[in-house]
């Protein structure tokens, strides 16, 4: 085979089948590493957006220009924002921004894992509760079943004192 390549021929049978097959796993490949990125990009978008909605007044923010702050007024229905430059003794100085030209910001996103945790924790309450109600139920029941199986005489009181 290998004299076979060196004088340029190939067998024509084969050759026809396996180009079709490399051609689609390459395919395949290219699709799902396009899925895997639109994925990545589509996350870290949200988290951007999320960082963008939870600045409030008070947070330090760098603008892409290069203009550093502390927020004083957040407008959602314009997605702007006030931000204070300067010091007491220079002058302050207010400007207002669009909320996507922040480079960097010291605000902090709330994760939703905390609030599922705090959710389940309230939803857990009343399922014990009832849960205990439950129990409570089940041995009332069972006390009338056990004053009705013991004896009327007092000597069978006598013999489980003893």
């Amino acid at each position: 085979m290998l004299t076979a390549l060196l004088e340029g021929e190939t067998p024509q049978a084969n050759t026809g089948w396996v180009t079709w097959v490399l051609l689609g796993v390459v395919v395949v490949i290219f699709v799902v590493f396009f899925v895997i990125s639109s994925r990545k990009n589509k996350k870290r978008q949200e988290e951007n957006e999320q960082l963008m909605n939870a600045i409030k007044p008070g947070n330090k923010v760098k603008t892409i220009g290069g203009v550093c702050g502390i927020v004083v007024e957040v407008d959602p229905e314009e997605n702007t924002f006030v931000l204070e430059t300067g010091s007491e003794v220079s002058g302050k100085s207010y400007m207002k921004f669009d909320k996507q030209a922040i480079y960097q910001t010291d605000a902090v996103v709330e994760k939703p894992e905390d609030k599922k945790e705090e959710a389940e924790d309230k939803s857990g309450e009343p399922f014990e509760e009832g849960q205990a109600e439950e129990k409570a139920e089940e041995k009332q029941e069972e006390q009338p079943a056990q004053d009705a199986a013991a004896p009327a005489d007092g000597q069978a009181e006598e013999k489980t004192e003893e």
